[in-house]
């Protein structure tokens, strides 16, 4: 509840230094923006697109992997890679969102984006963003039952059970178009560089030169919650895991499953800590430097630590990828002799 307080008390100060900065503006609307970018230095242009191409690569690469080998491995037709199969679809789709324009601004130095293709971007990156959220929640809850009530997992994880909790990620849909309809009703004036890397909710608010209180107040109730909400879920059920894998005889086992557990939580922490910090920042000060880094990290480079964590490191998706490698082999061999 203090939290609660907390926020809705930052809504009102930044919306009466908004107010305040208004009546200094230029009122000459503006339908182009631009965008401030990773760096400035033409020397780091290059470097920065050979990077980020590199993790976008990898993003793609690791999570189209995984994907395909959970539609083609019947072995892995289980709630488990259910679920491990809709975060990498919801990884490769929102890094898609931010990255390519990023690579394109890199490499033409145009940094240019019309508000209406800016409002757009928002709209699919509030998407997928929040229903990863509501899905690392489901899949905390999914390893809470396989290892504290294995013995009912089957029947408490049923494919229908899994089909409608899937489903609920749908609703996500009307809280981005929310955000969406509200931000087609601000105009923007003098100031029309978006100090990011691409159009993020933040940012966009702060250049505009319209009461933007409404929107804080909805950034406000979606953080409560698709944020503390679904934080409070993922994280719950790691009390009672840690408790089960304690008692463990196999310290093989129980190093492994700690493993797993510290690295999830790890990726999680460093997802929520950073869009937080550029969600609830104050307007008072300039933390441009600060909101670029803290982007990168819950934009960029947790859908390319997702596969790491989640399912390259597993065995059963290691054996399913020789198996289906093995299996392509043999194809490419059989064909080879008929010839």
């Amino acid at each position: 509840m203090l939290f609660s307080y907390l926020i809705y008390y930052h809504i009102w100060t930044n919306h009466f230094y908004r107010q305040c900065q208004l009546k200094m503006k230029n009122q000459t609307t503006v339908y182009i923006l631009f965008l401030n970018g990773l760096s400035d230095l033409p020397s780091l242009q290059l470097p920065l697109f050979l990077v980020f191409l590199l993790i976008y690569l990898m993003t793609l690469s690791g999570n189209l992997i995984i994907f395909f080998l959970i539609i083609i491995d019947s072995h892995l037709h289980t709630p488990m890679y259910f679920f491990l199969g809709t975060l990498a679809y919801l990884d490769m789709s929102n890094s898609s969102v931010t990255v390519p324009r990023m690579l394109f601004d890199l490499l033409t130095h145009k940094r240019v984006i019309s508000v209406s293709a800016c409002r757009t971007q928002i709209y699919f990156f509030i998407f997928f963003i929040t229903s990863e959220v509501s899905l690392l929640s489901v899949m905390s809850c999914d390893r809470y039952i396989a290892i504290c009530r294995p013995l009912h997992y089957m029947q408490i994880m049923s494919w229908k059970v899994c089909v409608w909790l899937l489903s609920l990620i749908s609703f996500f849909v009307h809280n981005a178009l929310l955000h969406t309809v509200f931000l087609s009703k601000i105009t923007f004036c003098r100031s029309n560089a978006l100090q990011n890397f691409f159009c993020d909710l933040p940012q966009f608010l702060q250049i505009s030169c319209s009461d933007t209180f409404i929107n804080m107040l909805l950034i406000f109730l979606s953080v409560t919650l698709f944020g503390v909400g679904p934080l409070g879920v993922t994280f719950y059920p790691y009390f009672p895991i840690i408790s089960t894998v304690l008692k463990i005889p196999s310290n093989q086992v129980r190093s492994k499953t700690f493993s797993t557990c510290s690295s999830h939580l790890t990726v999680v922490f460093i997802f929520y800590s950073t869009a937080f910090f550029n969600y609830f920042r104050s307007y008072e000060n300039d933390h441009y430097a600060e909101d670029k880094v803290t982007s990168v990290f819950y934009a960029v480079l947790t859908p390319v630590l997702n596969p790491l964590i989640y399912s390259l490191r597993n065995q059963e998706l290691k054996s399913s990828l020789k198996r289906v490698l093995q299996r392509l082999l043999k194809k490419t061999e059989q064909k080879n002799y008929n010839r």
